[in-house]
């Protein structure tokens, strides 16, 4: 991954794109900042007390009473009372603000990823994107409260300190602040390096996570082959590369804190060395330099509260900036303006000069593809791997846009209808089952979301699920799994063929949906797609060619493109291209 050199602008940039969030949460954030002033008078009153009281007792010709101490202190202590309230409601609806924050963002992301298409995820690993979606979006929290009330108490302490500090002594209020610039140059330099060691932790946990993820679930093919120790091996290196980042990390945060602490004594050391030569010159009291001592405490203070939050600050801008890539991608599918939507479907289906590549370095895996298909009517395809059979079926519903030529529904280029309305008039029934974790019954019902339990047990009957169903624990309540890992493949099978038969969608893909069973689950699961595949248009890809045989077209794909269709009666007395796959395929059986 590419290295990005990241500095005071571009945080400028990312925190402005992140403002909009703000807006929903305003009056809590002006209430949030109201109450972060007057925790900020309280400070900033202090020292001015203390040079009136010191200035008095310094003083023969002031009296300092009793009731005078006692007054000013009284008065202290409301204020503090009034700090302590401010600082319950910046500390408790202040974070729940950055929460909120926080869950709008998650909320955008998750939408937006829902939205991309086939080709972002395939590129895209999922341990990468579960790290965005959940740990980067943490740190919002605490940067979304801290960050505008951190910078606002800070410059209202800088400017009214400088202010207070200039009218007792121009020369020194001008020393003070000519140091910060220096100070934060040089806690800049380690800034930089604070980000991008926070940009490299994020990016390898994410890798962490892809790989955690791949392995478990992909556990019982560990178990298998009995390579547990390989896993380790590679978890290992992994952990070890982000302990080593950490580490790096680790190094710019002790650099950060140990410069701002040098010049903490710095600052302390001019303003005690040059406090006293102006006292000695008389340019200044001691009540003076006492309360600017304070000051300059108060305004140190505030400078490591920024410190202190420069690490959170830097975790919210590393994952705003990862929360940013992601909702900056545009998906490559996407509603054409003007799209209507598509109703009514009968089912006729066009491929007109289609061609298609997945990347234009790779050539096209379609050319010239044209084809009619009549509503109702049933079309296998089969042929070699890599001859494009799963490709072209997957242009159908616009997984993946044609790069060239068009398809057409009832006479309707599928580019011209909404992606809503065209997927819901296409049923899918894939080889890799998968069955979302909850129970059957939710599962079915996910053809047809609200769908009466009558409709769910019908379209599970017409499946030829309704009786295993039964007989399971708890029948349509029954819990799948993880993935349906508690299903046997056939019983996944005919689960998936009757969520598509609630649906009831007029044009039907089934994908080698028979090719990962044994004879007995394949026969059950032949039945339930013949009972489905009645009355739609059907495009089916098959390894196992018995299961075509009565297909009214069967096309033969090549990377040459279509190089036989017909009947099987009339492809075989071709003797071609079909006629020696099935030959083969009747041979090894």
């Amino acid at each position: 991954m590419e290295k990005k050199k990241r500095g005071l602008g571009q945080s400028i940039r990312l925190t402005r794109g992140f403002a909009p969030y703000f807006k929903p949460y305003w009056k809590i954030m002006v209430l949030d900042l109201f109450c972060a002033s007057l925790t900020t008078i309280c400070d900033l009153v202090l020292p001015k007390i203390v040079q009136r009281i010191t200035a008095a007792g310094l003083n023969p010709a002031l009296e300092l009473t009793v009731k005078y101490v006692l007054l000013v202190g009284a008065l202290y202590v409301v204020l503090r009372v009034i700090d302590t309230a401010a600082n319950y409601y910046m500390q408790s609806i202040g974070h729940i603000m950055g929460s909120y924050i926080e869950t709008d963002m998650r909320r955008d992301l998750f939408s937006h990823l829902q939205d991309l298409s086939h080709s972002y995820y395939d590129s895209t690993k999922i341990g990468q994107i579960m790290s965005r979606i959940t740990t980067d979006l943490n740190e919002i929290t605490e940067f979304a409260h801290h960050f505008p009330e951190e910078m606002f108490i800070a410059l209202i302490k800088i400017i009214v300190s400088f202010i207070i500090v200039a009218q007792m002594n121009p020369l020194l209020a001008l020393i003070i602040f000519a140091v910060m610039p220096v100070m934060v140059f040089c806690s800049n330099i380690f800034s930089k390096r604070m980000r991008a060691s926070f940009q490299a932790q994020r990016h390898q946990l994410g890798e962490l996570n892809a790989q955690v993820e791949d392995s478990l679930s992909g556990v019982r093919v560990v178990k298998s082959f009995a390579n547990e120790e390989i896993e380790k091996e590679k978890f290992a290196q992994g952990n070890l590369r982000f302990l080593d980042i950490k580490k790096t990390m680790y190094h710019a945060m002790a650099g950060f804190h140990s410069v701002t602490r040098l010049f903490d004594g710095v600052m302390y050391i001019i303003v005690v060395i040059v406090g006293a030569i102006f006292m000695i010159y008389g340019k200044l009291e001691a009540a003076e330099l006492v309360a600017i001592l304070l000051y300059v405490t108060s305004l140190l203070a505030s400078i490591r509260r920024i410190v202190e939050f420069s690490e959170a600050f830097q975790r919210g801008i590393t994952a705003i900036e990862r929360f940013n890539e992601v909702m900056h991608v545009e998906s490559d599918i996407q509603d054409r303006p003007g799209a209507v939507a598509l109703t009514g479907v009968k089912g006729n289906i066009d491929f007109e000069n289609v061609q298609f590549s997945y990347a234009e370095a790779l050539g096209n895996v379609l050319t010239d593809i044209n084809l009619h298909v009549n509503a109702g009517d049933s079309v296998a395809l089969v042929g070699p791997s890599g001859g494009g059979k799963t490709t072209l079926c997957s242009l159908i519903p616009r997984f993946y846009d044609v790069t060239g030529g068009c398809i057409k529904i009832d006479g309707k280029d599928i580019r011209d209808v909404t992606l809503h309305s065209l997927r819901s008039q296409i049923g899918v029934v894939q080889q890799d089952v998968y069955l979302f974790s909850g129970s059957v019954y939710e599962n079915i019902e996910y053809g047809k979301p609200g769908a009466s339990r009558e409709e769910i047990i019908q379209a599970a009957k017409l499946a030829g699920a309704h009786e295993f169903i039964l007989g399971l624990d708890e029948g349509y309540d029954t819990y799948v799994g993880e993935r349906g890992v508690k299903l046997s493949g056939g019983q996944k099978q005919r689960i998936s063929i009757a969520r598509v038969f609630l649906k009831n969608p007029p044009i039907l893909i089934l994908d080698e949906a028979t090719s990962a069973l044994d004879n007995e689950s394949e026969h059950l699961v032949q039945k339930s797609l013949e009972s489905l595949m009645q009355g739609r248009t059907t495009f089916t890809i098959a390894h196992r060619l018995t299961t075509i045989i009565h297909a009214k077209t069967i096309l033969v794909l090549t990377d040459e493109g279509i190089v036989e269709s017909g009947s099987h009666e009339e492809l075989m007395a071709k003797k071609g291209v079909y006629y020696n796959l099935y030959s083969m395929y009747t041979q090894s059986r």
